[in-house]
């Protein structure tokens, strides 16, 4: 008679009657990861649920609401200033993210790759727009764009003073010199992650690539830009999500003028709400607005990950 082998050894065959073993912790992560769902759902997905709710209702914010199902989502679609509204936080986007980017890119392939002096002194002066709060920043550029302010004075001194306007207060230039502010504040985000990233790439990479003949140029386009992309996707998502929800700077700085030329969707929700009385109908922005927001970044994040 045989010996039987070790339990270890035995075929997975001969053990598939036996059932399976509970998992070693149990129940335990879940209840770690409890307290911090608890938070989150009770200040985000409840108000979020709560909005949603109220965007199916004609409510003034004192007296009963009027169920209207989804009346409020198609005057979302339907009226022409709310829709010009979406289309400024579009360009807008091209301000606080693309631009940027690109801007970025280059700084930080530059800055990486030669020796500079006090780079971790440059590194705080352009990260500095992101510890500004947003209020400060949209003070000192409203002096900034002022008929009788820097921009407008340094146009003069070079003697370009044809090219001074009132800027914030221009139907064509209103909108482009509050998404210049965002370039501003981006750029240092924007740089600093991409210098992080871009310092992970071993330099024999650079010194293979020189060796073969490629210049600066072709090095930054199939070497820095692709080691990146990673970083890329996180401050095309961070830059994004600002552009969109953009409203203490509008606030500050234009109110929406001149007329509706620097309407935003986040600022059609506080006149809506605050000043018509029209709380559904702000509702329905706002949720219309996130909707847009998660959109728009799933798309980039999910790009982002079938580059790599």
């Amino acid at each position: 008679m045989s010996a039987q082998p070790p339990k270890a050894l035995r075929p997975r065959a001969a053990r598939k009657g036996r059932p399976r073993a509970r998992g070693r912790f149990g129940l335990t992560p879940y209840l770690f990861l409890a307290p911090a769902f608890v938070v989150y759902a009770l200040f985000l997905l409840y108000p979020l649920g709560r909005s949603v709710q109220i965007s199916l209702y004609d409510w003034d914010g004192l007296s009963l609401a009027t169920f209207v199902g989804l009346e409020n989502y198609v005057d979302v679609v339907a009226d022409p200033k709310l829709r010009e509204a979406f289309w400024h936080a579009l360009v807008l986007i091209f301000f606080f993210a693309v631009l940027p980017l690109c801007i970025g890119l280059v700084l930080a392939a530059v800055l990486v790759r030669a020796r500079v002096r006090g780079l971790a002194f440059f590194r705080t002066v352009v990260f500095l727009p992101q510890v500004i709060a947003m209020v400060v920043v949209a003070v000192a550029w409203r002096q900034i764009y002022a008929p009788d302010g820097l921009l407008n004075s340094a146009l003069e001194a070079v003697g370009l003073g044809t090219l001074a306007r009132g800027w914030l207060g221009d139907f064509t230039w209103a909108l482009p010199a509050v998404g210049f502010i965002g370039t501003w504040v981006s750029t240092g985000l924007v740089t600093v992650l991409l210098m992080a990233g871009m310092a992970r790439v071993p330099k024999d990479l650079y010194e293979a690539a020189t060796l073969d003949g490629a210049g600066a140029v072709r090095t930054f386009f199939s070497i820095s830009v692709p080691s990146v992309r990673a970083e890329i996707v996180v401050a095309l998502t961070l830059t994004i999500i600002a552009a969109l929800k953009t409203f203490d700077l509008v606030y500050v700085t234009t109110r929406g003028g001149p007329g509706t030329s620097t309407t935003v969707p986040s600022w059609a929700v506080f006149q809506r709400a605050f000043r018509e009385g029209d709380v559904g109908s702000a509702a329905a922005v706002a949720v219309v607005l996130t909707a847009l927001i998660f959109a728009i970044n799933l798309a980039v994040n999910r790009i982002g990950e079938r580059e790599r």
